[in-house]
């Protein structure tokens, strides 16, 4: 049985803090969706909802409100009707705090899409069930899904996010159809195992009027599964699965070099940073990268205390037992896996292009890993994704705006990396255009050279 089941077994508790995103095609019902788990969650202010009841664009007839200002906050996204940039929004349960990003589905804002999954502990995937097209078949009603939601899953599941909520949405103009919601679940699922989702769920729901949001709807008898909520209150969050999975040894990039009473003989000496991977405690032996020199934990310091142990995700200050030399950029990790940190050259990655301007070989760009940065070129491209079939087309096609491709890189000076799905900081990066100082790409690594 999958964690997903496992975890709705759960009793209601504090399960933390949950980030997720809302992703799909333009109109899907996204921001609504949100609006409406504020809404029935109470954590919508009286005077925002005045406001938004009264608001000169309005998109609902008559006293209905329109959930979608609650997330809609720029002037154009309401004038127009669409989300343009992420919107971040923050609410609470008795059992779990959330921290959503609705993120544009407009195929020209999919960058922005990007840059609120890269967080996220959970996706959820809206499906318009009235922009699905069916047809008739041999086998039954078959259904046949939008590019953007074939493209908003595929990068889910490239940026490694466990669990995909697929939100089969506007269940109530189709009056409930169970065949259509077969019809769409089967295409889901198939989609979900194509783009590599680990996990996948799927629920008919309809935002505006609630049904199957927060509490089950007498409207979907046939629906046996929780609602939304419950479901949200009880996944295991990214950073659940990445302490039971630990696939990685202790990784520690460096941030700050911190230096207290230099002028003294006893200086403090420390090195900043986010435990990234793994653990560390004192008396551990490390090796700073990319020099290879190693050292003993001396000590780790968190604020005015010293702590025993650091784990994955604890800033802290190491104090080693020797003077070494470590800047900003450089990785200290653990002394016992030294193939895997190894420090790399080249690499094989996925990436997104963000860029206006196409990919061009021919540029120079700075690649942009943890706090290290260096030169890097884009040696060859190897397959672009071709949205609509979901399979890898010719490497000679150009890589635009929003494409999908994996590059093979050259890097000037070498980096410690881990695999993306290893260890989501140390494998993932982003490319900057050494002439515009603009974010071009994101990537992330699945093969190192």
């Amino acid at each position: 049985m999958n964690a997903i089941n496992e975890a709705l077994k759960l009793s209601t508790q504090d399960h933390g803090v949950l980030r997720f995103i809302t992703a799909g095609s333009v109109d899907d019902g996204k921001s609504t969706l949100i609006g409406r788990l504020l809404f029935d969650s109470k954590g919508i202010f009286a005077d925002q909802l005045a406001a938004i009841s009264k608001a000169k664009n309005k998109r609902t007839a008559g006293d209905t409100i329109d959930f979608s200002l609650l997330t809609d906050g720029l002037e154009a996204e309401r004038e127009q009707g669409i989300t343009i940039d992420v919107a971040y929004r923050y609410f609470a349960t008795p059992a779990r705090k959330f921290i959503v990003a609705d993120t544009p589905g407009h195929e020209q804002y999919t960058r922005n899409m990007v840059t609120g999954a890269s967080t996220a502990d959970v996706a959820i995937v809206l499906v318009d069930i009235t922009r699905v097209a069916f047809e008739e078949s041999t086998e039954g009603l078959k259904a046949t899904l939008l590019a953007q939601t074939k493209r908003h899953s595929a990068i889910a599941g490239k940026l490694g996010i466990p669990a995909i909520l697929f939100a089969v949405n506007k269940m109530d103009l189709v009056d409930f159809d169970h065949a259509k919601f077969i019809a769409t679940e089967k295409a889901v699922r198939e989609l979900a195992v194509t783009v590599g989702v680990q996990e996948a769920l799927v629920l008919p729901i309809s935002a505006l009027t609630g049904d199957n949001v927060v509490t089950s709807s007498p409207k979907t008898p046939w629906y046996t599964g929780q609602p939304l909520l419950p479901i949200l209150e009880n996944i295991p969050s990214r950073a659940d699965r990445a302490e039971a999975a630990h696939k990685v040894g202790f990784r520690f990039p460096v941030q700050l070099v911190a230096r207290h009473d230099g002028h003294k003989a006893e200086d403090f000496r420390g090195y900043m940073g986010r435990v990234e991977g793994g653990s560390v405690k004192v008396g551990d032996t490390v090796v700073v990268h990319p020099s290879g020199q190693s050292a003993v934990v001396q000590r780790i310091v968190f604020l005015n205390d010293d702590l025993p142990e650091a784990h994955l995700g604890q800033c802290v200050t190491l104090v080693l037992d020797r003077d070494v030399d470590v800047s900003r950029g450089d990785q200290i990790v653990s002394v016992g896996d030294t193939v895997n940190h190894a420090p790399v050259k080249a690499l094989t990655a996925d990436i997104c292009w963000l860029d206006n301007e196409p990919l061009n070989p021919a540029r120079k760009y700075w690649i942009k890993q943890t706090t290290r940065q260096t030169q890097a070129k884009i040696k060859s491209v190897n397959l672009v994704l071709d949205i609509h079939t979901l399979l890898h087309g010719e490497s000679t096609k150009t890589v635009q705006m929003n494409d999908i491709a994996q590059i093979e890189l050259v890097l000037a000076q070498p980096i410690v990396a881990d695999l993306y799905t290893e260890c989501r900081a140390t494998g993932s990066f982003i490319l900057i255009d050494s002439a515009t100082n603009q974010t071009v790409a994101a990537g992330m690594i699945v093969a190192k050279n």
